[in-house]
C-alpha cells in the first residue's frame, strides 16, 4: 500500500503532522519523527471516524508516511494547536471531497457526542491538577465552534449549517473573505473535536 500523505507543522518547540485526507488525524510531538510516531498510534482510534461515516479507512494507513509538505509554525503550534494553513489546504474541493469533508466532520462530531454521553461528570485530574471537566469541556468545544462556524460565514453556529457550507463549498478557495478555505476549517474542527473527546475518553479512566 501506498504511504500515507501528511504535512508537517513546524514550530520551534512542537510539530504537528496531519493526514492529508483525514482531517482530525492530527498529533504533535518536539520533533517530526515523534509527531509522526503520535499520528501512527492514534491511527487506531481515528479509525472509528471514517467508520462512522461510512467512508473506508485502510488498516495500513498508519503503517507509513510520506511528508507531501512543511509549514511554519507559530505560537499557536507550540501552545498546542495547529494554527497554519498549508498550501495544499487553499485547492478548493471538488464535489465528491466536498461531500466526503461532510461526512468525517459530522462523523467526528458524533464520536465526541457519544463519548461525552459516557463520560463522568468529573475526570480525572491532570498531573498538575488541572483540566476542565466534562460540561466545562463541552462548552469549551461549543463556543470554539461557534468561532470556527464564523471562519466560514455561518453565523450563528450550527452544526447543519456548517455541514451544508461545507457540502456545498465545491469549487471555492473561500468562503469568506478572511475566513478559512473549506479544507482547512474541516481539518480544524475535526482536530479539536477529536482532541477533546480522545482528552475526555483518557480522563475518565
Amino acid at each position: 500500500m501506498a504511504p500515507t500523505p501528511v504535512y508537517l507543522e513546524i514550530g520551534s518547540k512542537k510539530v504537528f503532522a496531519c493526514a492529508v485526507d483525514w482531517p482530525g488525524w492530527c498529533r504533535s510531538g518536539k520533533t517530526e519523527d515523534v509527531a509522526l510516531e503520535a499520528l501512527a498510534a492514534y491511527g487506531a482510534r481515528y479509525a472509528v471516524v471514517p467508520a462512522e461515516a461510512g467512508v473506508r479507512f485502510a488498516k495500513t494507513a498508519k503503517s507509513s508516511f510520506v511528508a507531501v509538505e512543511r509549514v511554519e509554525g507559530s505560537s499557536t503550534t507550540d501552545f498546542g494547536a495547529p494554527g497554519a494553513v498549508p498550501r495544499l489546504d487553499e485547492e478548493p474541493l471538488t464535489a465528491g471531497e466536498a461531500a466526503r469533508a461532510a461526512k468525517l466532520l459530522d462523523a467526528s462530531w458524533a464520536v465526541f457526542d457519544r463519548v461525552v454521553k459516557n463520560a463522568p461528570a468529573s475526570l480525572r485530574k491532570g498531573p498538575r491538577g488541572g483540566g476542565r471537566d466534562r460540561d466545562k469541556m463541552i462548552a469549551h468545544v461549543v463556543a470554539a465552534e461557534e468561532g470556527y462556524a464564523r471562519k466560514l460565514g455561518v453565523r450563528p453556529h450550527d452544526r447543519d449549517a456548517i455541514l451544508d457550507a461545507v457540502s456545498t463549498s465545491a469549487g471555492k478557495t473561500l468562503l469568506l473573505d478572511k475566513g478559512w478555505p473549506p479544507r482547512y476549517a474541516v481539518r480544524r474542527m475535526a482536530w479539536h473535536v477529536l482532541d477533546h473527546a480522545w482528552e475526555i475518553e483518557d480522563r475518565s479512566e
